[in-house]
């Protein structure tokens, strides 16, 4: 199956796929705890306009999480995959967050949403009490709807916070609440500007001396750290310091392989906004590992990183563009159409470019259907 894909001269090539591997049947994992950051599939009939109120089809939406538990991975719910602080409004966060947490139940599949502020508005400095109260709010809804908590980075505490101080007066007024340990977020200046000098420091040293001091001091309350950072040797560090029964959750989409299989007993789980687009080899890989079969993990997991790398590349916060595009040739989904019409996010050569490191790295489902699709897609762009 062969298809004419643009290049940047505006010369066609053409590229023949290849077959889908043959992974493994889905299984319950047990070596790693694993969760994929999931997107959210919009309304194509909805404004979903920059500025306007998201509108999804739930429909849709809720069978994407279906297929990641199918697979045994667990769900990441209203995270920055899911465009929090990109076009997704709390009140919708709210619904999605029940709505996911519900299906989890009836599906007896793990889930953990975020939980953070940004029902403030952006642009403005709020009192320290005022972030502390927006972030409990969030949290009553995620555990009122029998989720784990994922405590996100904050653009206001960010905004707001003038010393390292800050930041644990504040942590430590929600984890001294907060019913059950939680998921701590650092979230990398890549994926989110506003977050840049997070724990009180633009020296990443520095923010990780006051972000384990959090750790350590609330240990009983903290499940684990999720650290996207794309620095692999800091998180590995990082890591090796943390409390005993403290999990480290890689966001590392650059570096995920080697850091989940670990070294000396060191290793990090995972909580990646990748593992939407490529779940079936990512459950597989890890079931691999299960068996103690590494070279079956490195062989699945590692041809995944060089998309993973184009999808996440700068601008990193355009990641979700390419991941829902994944989904739309995938056929988890019927359209390209974004919440906050991100679908622009990225060109049509990047585009072009996912689609053959998605088919090397072996994550294409359905060749000939992707092929439709994509025709599909290069016609509605003037490309014939």
């Amino acid at each position: 199956m062969t298809i004419k894909l643009p290049k940047a001269n505006g010369a066609l090539q053409p590229y023949t796929l290849r077959d889908p591997p043959p992974f493994a049947k889905p299984r319950r994992l047990e070596s790693r705890t694993v969760y994929a950051a999931a997107h959210v599939v919009a309304d194509p009939l909805g404004e979903n306009c920059l500025g306007a109120p998201a509108a999804l089809d739930w429909e849709s939406t809720l069978a994407f999480r279906h297929h990641l538990w199918a697979l045994g991975l667990g769900v990441a719910e209203a995270m920055d995959t899911a465009q929090r602080g990109m076009g997704l409004d709390w009140a919708t966060t709210q619904e999605l967050i029940r709505r996911s947490a519900a299906a989890a139940k009836l599906a007896l599949s793990p889930i953990a949403c975020g939980a953070g502020t940004d029902q403030l508005s952006d642009g403005r400095r709020y009192q320290l009490h005022e972030i502390v109260a927006a972030y409990l709010e969030q949290c009553e809804v995620v555990e009122t709807a029998g989720a784990k908590v994922i405590l996100m980075a904050s653009r206001a505490l960010a905004a707001s916070a003038s010393h390292s101080d800050d930041y644990e007066q504040v942590y430590d007024s929600i984890l001294s609440k907060v019913s059950y340990p939680v998921i701590i977020h650092w979230l990398g200046p890549m994926f989110d500007p506003a977050l840049d000098g997070y724990w009180g420091a633009p020296d990443l040293d520095q923010a990780a001396e006051t972000c384990l001091k959090i750790i350590e001091e609330h240990a009983g309350k903290i499940d684990g750290i999720k650290v996207s950072l794309l620095d692999k040797e800091r998180e590995i560090m990082l890591r090796q310091r943390l409390p005993i029964g403290v999990k480290m959750y890689t966001g590392d989409d650059f570096h995920y392989p080697d850091l989940i299989l670990g070294d000396g007993g060191s290793y990090s789980h995972a909580l990646l906004g990748i593992f939407d687009g490529i779940a079936a080899a990512a459950a597989a890989a890890v079931s691999a590992l299960d068996q103690d079969e590494i070279p079956l993990f490195r062989q699945i997991l590692e041809p995944t990183v060089p998309l993973a790398r184009h999808i996440f590349r700068t601008p990193t916060y355009y990641y979700k563009t390419g991941l829902t595009f994944l989904s739309y040739l995938n056929g988890l989904q019927n359209h390209f159409r974004m919440v906050g019409g991100l679908e622009s996010g990225r060109s049509v050569i990047h585009l072009c470019e996912l689609f053959v490191l998605a088919d090397r790295a072996g994550v294409i489902l359905d060749p000939e259907l992707a092929i439709e699709r994509m025709r599909r897609f290069l016609g509605a762009t003037g490309i014939e």
